[in-house]
């Protein structure tokens, strides 16, 4: 048998585990049947993995990372608030669409029975998308150029990001979670010009008193 680097061994070994998320919809993966996919024996596994959870842990992290690099560079090219949050938001569906297994991990079906620490860290990556929406608001509103209340628009945000990945995972995949986004995002917008009418009017409203 030819000589696997470990780097590219445990790569494999993530790289199965999400595509058998994706096949076996439903269903628990035991570290046998993920060894046998991956070829090697428990005990080879092991040698990368100390259990199943580290390797969710892992996907965990590639997640994190991969995101948050990317909205990273979304944020350095873009300054318009809404073109920055509608980027964003897109980004994160599009990611959902291209790896159908680690969904089901932000979804959080998979993880049922497993350490609480795995669903923290999934929730911390909602609340890392939700607190970088809410700075850009925030921005946006020190610069002069948005008036909302941030907070609650950040929130209905995240709601909206959730809701199409739970949905995306329920669909058995066959509805991708960036379907009729457009459309969906114009509606967003007219949410977002009526707030800021609506906080406009007040803030007026408080001059003239």
């Amino acid at each position: 048998m030819a000589y696997t680097p470990p780097g590219q061994r445990r790569q494999a070994i993530l790289e199965t585990l999400a595509r058998m998320l994706e096949q076996r919809h439903g269903e628990r993966i035991t570290t046998a049947e993920l060894a046998a996919e991956v070829g090697v024996s428990e005990a080879a596994l092991y040698r990368h993995f100390s259990g199943k959870a580290r390797m969710f842990e892992a996907l965990i992290e590639f997640m994190e990372e991969s995101l948050f690099t990317r909205i990273g560079r979304i944020l350095a090219e873009e300054s318009e608030a809404l073109k920055r949050i509608h980027d964003v938001m897109y980004l994160v569906l599009g990611f959902a669409d291209k790896n159908p297994g680690m969904t089901r991990i932000l979804y959080g079906d998979v993880l049922t029975g497993e350490t609480k620490r795995l669903r923290k860290r999934v929730a911390q990556i909602y609340d890392r998308l939700e607190t970088q929406l809410k700075q850009i608001l925030r921005e946006a509103e020190l610069r002069g150029a948005r008036r909302m209340p941030a907070a609650d628009a950040a929130a209905l945000l995240i709601g909206v990001v959730e809701g199409r990945l739970a949905h995306f995972v329920r669909s058995d995949f066959q509805v991708s979670p960036a379907a009729g986004w457009d459309k969906q995002w114009e509606l967003l917008r007219g949410i977002f010009a009526a707030a800021e009418e609506k906080a406009a009017d007040g803030f007026f409203s408080r001059l003239m008193r």
